[in-house]
């Protein structure tokens, strides 16, 4: 693009892989959010779920703590929140273009990364499966051979220490190394409670001598830990073999280890007439009493006065439970990527991949001293993943094409201890459920340049998949559970199957008014992969559910304006949306057919329960009106709307279920964002940047339901840096603050007020600052 503008005040463009060929973003026909690692420095953000908060219509969110250590991601009304192997995620999360299976282990530290990139709406022929959403690709900083590195340290609120460091060396003529290392660790903001230390027993929360006894003498204080801390430890080391020749090879390795207290939460309601919440002795009812404050919670892992176990009602007695409340999680993968140069026009590229990982957590859900739910669980997953392209020219480069195959085979062994004693019955169980998945594509694009600004791209992709579910449901003594396992016709041994094929296409075409304005308009397809339901409480609700579907309508527009001083990106949408996934809570179609009672157990049904139509449109800037600032901004409207919802689920003759009226999880209607920096030159040649952001989303809802303890207000979070750097600027010095005005907010929440009679939150960070310092060399 001709232009007279200076490097100084030109927006630079961003070179892009979201079509499998290196391309600007401003000529990529897709809605992509691309970030690089200047850029997410400077906005203070160190892991991906920070990334969303800057682009539109995304939403990341860290997974409360009955999930683990876990992200929740949402694209454009489509995503996935729960943790469990049985579903699938709804957006595709890819490191270097290797694939990401799970929720779980996906908080990814931005450990030496080069650049982010988030494709919003389904990317169902390239990406494939899961990426019914859109996809996040991070790629790493490659091994070059020229030398040198950088060590980074910070320290900041509550005992925070960051350490990073990378080095780039040659090893050997041709053959490059990098490494790189992170350690960050910080206390947790909301406080862990003993709830009969701060009440004794005897005080006006907790009147009766007998009632909830102390876990902690007055002499140590009442608080037990504090919850939401960081400790995480990720080390990164690549090979890289390229001597200018036909073939490079790329071998990469990575490790995470993390320890840490679980996610803070807090209760925002407690209350249940079940007379058999409270164990044995205890004569404190469970209401609002146990609401602590606004950064603590009564959470009670220990089982203190007994009150974890004890006698039912029936004279049964429970097995004593006593989670472990650390959240731990030890990940890596090897992958080795192998381009070759097959001719001029021609290129394969094959990418081989293992993954796996373990994540052990325990919670006390309620967040309360009584017992009324809790749960252990182990996790245990490998995947293997090979994806083989050939990109080609033909015709003088009229015709561009990519076609290709992927296969992934994984495991994971669902091991988890279950403590529910919300029901009028015994419900204790073990559980070490396998889960078998396994995904074969092929898949094509052809791009034809019609004219040398008019091109046209169509793609297919078809995939098969399967998953099976094995279950395992006894006590903990290995005894069978009479109350999941009937006599003759128990749950434990149980193995249900799942098995589904899918065409997806995407026809796109793009037309480049000029060197500054490229529109494009496209039809596109994705899915979110079947399975079976992983939360049976009998055997009637072990049933597969199919996948869900969207077709996508997407037209934008992208520009680079006054001599690319300003860019901006616009996209609308519309999506049909089909064959949504949703947990039942009010299921009589998985009920036992040979009894008509009206309690006939629990329900927890993941099932395909209704359609929805998404519209919006985005908007993302950049302007550089002057040397040294510069502005950066997105926009997005989402308006989600039902459609259909299975009467058997909710609508107006299930009022427990969603209603027409009510949102997709986690889909505020707006969003955005601004930024502003200023990078001012001092004397002796160093430089001054402050730097201020400002990140807004509308009110949104955690769950399906839309209740009042679902919703997530709405709420607009500031962060704001300062940055020194010398003459030579291989020395920074930086001060950060995030949520600089101290806004109290929430992450996400949860409603278990229907069956358990409890709904908790888990608050937004409050205002924190860091003194950072970064030596290149």
């Amino acid at each position: 693009m001709a232009s007279s503008s200076t490097d100084e005040t030109a927006v630079q463009d961003v070179i892009v892989t979201a079509q499998f060929r290196e391309q600007p973003l401003q000529d990529t026909p897709i809605a992509i959010t691309a970030v690089n690692s200047a850029m997410l420095e400077a906005r203070s953000q160190t892991n991906i779920a920070d990334v969303a908060a800057q682009a539109p219509s995304v939403t990341l969110k860290s997974q409360s703590a009955v999930y683990g250590p876990a992200l929740g991601a949402n694209i454009r009304g489509i995503g996935q929140y729960d943790t469990n192997p049985a579903v699938e995620p709804g957006v595709g999360l890819y490191v270097d273009d290797v694939y990401y299976a799970t929720l779980t282990g996906s908080v990814l530290d931005l450990l030496d990364v080069d650049r982010v990139e988030i494709l919003r709406g389904p990317q169902g022929t390239l990406a494939g499966r899961n990426s019914i959403g859109g996809a996040i690709k991070l790629y790493s900083k490659k091994p070059t051979g020229e030398g040198g590195g950088s060590v980074m340290a910070t320290y900041g609120s509550r005992n925070r220490i960051d350490l990073r460091a990378s080095a780039n060396v040659t090893l050997a003529k041709n053959l490059f190394a990098r490494i790189a290392g992170a350690s960050k660790t910080q206390n947790g903001y909301v406080d862990r409670l003993d709830f009969g230390c701060v009440n004794p027993p005897g005080s006006t929360l907790n009147p009766a001598s007998g009632g909830i006894q102390p876990l902690l003498s007055a002499s140590q204080g009442c608080r037990v830990a504090r919850d939401g801390g960081v400790s995480t430890q990720a080390l990164r080391g690549q090979l890289r073999y390229a001597d200018g020749g036909p073939i490079e090879i790329n071998l990469i390795a990575d490790y995470t280890h993390e320890d840490r207290t679980p996610a803070a939460e807090i209760l925002t309601f407690a209350g249940s007439g079940a007379t058999w919440i409270g164990g044995s002795g205890v004569t404190v009812p469970f209401d609002n009493r146990f609401r602590c404050g606004r950064f603590c919670n009564f959470a009670n892992y220990y089982g203190a006065g007994g009150i974890w176990t004890g006698p039912l009602g029936t004279g049964s007695r429970y097995v004593e439970t006593r989670p472990d409340p650390q959240a731990k999680f030890d990940g890596w993968g090897v992958s080795g990527q192998v381009d070759w140069r097959i001719a001029t026009d021609f290129a394969l590229t094959s990418i081989t991949a293992y993954r796996a990982y373990k994540s052990s957590f325990g919670t006390d859900n309620d967040l309360t001293p009584l017992p009324n739910s809790a749960q252990i669980v182990d996790l245990d997953f490998h995947s293997f993943t090979q994806e083989l392209r050939l990109n080609g020219s033909l015709l003088d480069g009229l015709v561009d094409f990519t076609v290709g195959g992927f296969l992934l085979d994984q495991r994971t062994l669902n091991g988890a201890f279950l403590d529910l004693r919300f029901t009028p019955f015994p419900l204790q169980f073990q559980q070490n459920d396998p889960v078998d998945a396994a995904t074969q594509a092929a898949f094509g694009q052809v791009m034809f340049h019609a004219t040398d600004r008019l091109t046209f791209s169509g793609g297919l992709r078809y995939s098969h998949e399967s998953k099976t579910y094995g279950f395992v449901r006894r006590n903990r003594d290995g005894t069978l559970n009479p109350w999941v396992n009937p006599a003759g016709n128990p749950i434990d041994g149980k193995v249900q199957t799942y098995r589904g094929n899918r065409l997806d296409y995407r026809i796109n075409a793009q037309y480049r008014f000029s060197d500054e304005v490229m529109a494009y308009g496209q039809v596109a397809t994705g899915f979110k992969g079947g399975g079976v339901n992983p939360r049976p409480f009998s055997v009637y609700q072990v049933v597969p559910f199919n996948p869900e579907n969207v077709t996508s309508y997407e037209v934008g527009v992208k520009t680079d304006l006054l001599d690319r001083r300003v860019r901006l990106n616009l996209a609308a949408f519309h999506s049909d949306y089909r064959n949504i996934q949703l947990t039942l809570l009010n299921c009589p179609q998985f009920s036992d057919p040979t009894t008509t009672a009206d309690d006939n157990g629990p329900c927890q049904v993941t099932a395909n329960a209704g359609d929805a139509r998404i519209d919006g449109f985005e908007a993302e800037t950049t302007i550089r009106p002057v040397a040294g600032l510069m502005i950066d901004g997105a926009l997005s409207y989402t308006k989600f709307k039902y459609r259909r919802i299975d009467p058997l689920a909710g609508g107006a003759g299930n009022p427990s279920g969603p209603q027409l009226s009510d949102t997709a999880p986690y889909t505020p209607t707006w969003k955005w964002s601004a930024g502003a920096q200023y990078e001012l030159g001092l004397a002796g040649g160093g430089s001054l940047t402050p730097r201020l952001d400002a990140a807004y989303q509308s009110t949104a809802y955690s769950g399906a339901t839309n209740s009042v303890y679902e919703r997530v207000p709405g709420y607009t979070v500031a962060n704001a840096r300062l940055t020194w750097r010398n003459a030579d600027r291989d020395l920074e010095v930086s001060t950060a603050v995030t949520n600089l005005f101290d806004k109290y907010y929430y992450y996400t929440a949860f409603d278990n007020t229907p069956s358990a009679g409890y709904a908790t939150a888990q608050p937004g960070r409050p205002r924190e600052w860091a003194l950072i310092v970064r030596k290149t060399f």
